[in-house]
């Protein structure tokens, strides 16, 4: 799958999974261990969890493998790594003490 369609399937899981706020920051210019960048929000750390191992299932299910997946024991912050695409799952508390959009635009 071509990073712009992986980019719209992982968004459409995510908001699938009932996910709010999702960003996709391009940060191919400003990173040489990714191109693209999705945050998004979950309404707890039991929801971030949720939406993180859906989407892996479903990643799988397409044939894409997670390169890794961390945080996701705790629930408050959870990253998948699909290599050329880096997603953040966060609870809104998280999401507004690291301000990764901020970041890296």
């Amino acid at each position: 799958m071509q990073n712009k369609a992986l980019t719209a399937f992982v968004t459409e899981k995510i908001a699938d999974m009932k996910g709010r706020d999702i960003t996709t920051l391009d940060i191919a210019d400003k990173s040489d261990f990714a191109d693209y960048m999705i945050v998004a929000s979950g309404n707890s750390s039991r929801h971030v969890k949720s939406i993180a191992q859906s989407l892996v299932t479903d990643c799988r299910a397409e044939g894409v493998e997670p390169l890794g997946i961390e945080g996701n024991d705790v629930g408050e912050w959870a990253l998948v790594d699909l290599g050329d695409i880096v997603i953040h799952i966060m609870t809104d508390e998280s999401r507004d003490k690291y301000q990764l959009e901020q970041l890296w635009e």
